[in-house]
């Protein structure tokens, strides 16, 4: 499964394709600089049950690592990822 980032100065998405199909998209909103609000995501019906949202969301989480971003889960799913996983708070804005 390849995951594929779209960013632009306000907003932008992780998409995650797999043999060529759109398994799951999650957005994101720029909130200032150095910080995005993930606020949906979606898994495709097809692709449930395969871990696709929480890849999407790990793969924000690397990306915010990476550039020294912080992420505000306002999305119902994203904010159970960070509930559940704890090594993934770094990320967290407080």
């Amino acid at each position: 499964m390849e995951i594929q980032q779209i960013n632009d100065t306000r907003r932008g998405y992780f998409e995650a394709v797999e043999d060529g199909k759109q398994a799951g998209k999650m957005t994101y909103t720029w909130a200032g600089d150095s910080k995005f609000i993930i606020d949906h995501t979606e898994v495709n019906e097809e692709f449930n049950g395969k871990g696709v949202g929480k890849k999407l969301v790990m793969a924000a989480v690397e990306y915010a690592r990476a550039n020294n971003l912080k992420i505000i889960p306002l999305c119902p799913f994203a904010k159970s990822v960070f509930d559940k996983v704890e090594e993934i708070h770094d990320v967290l804005f407080s």
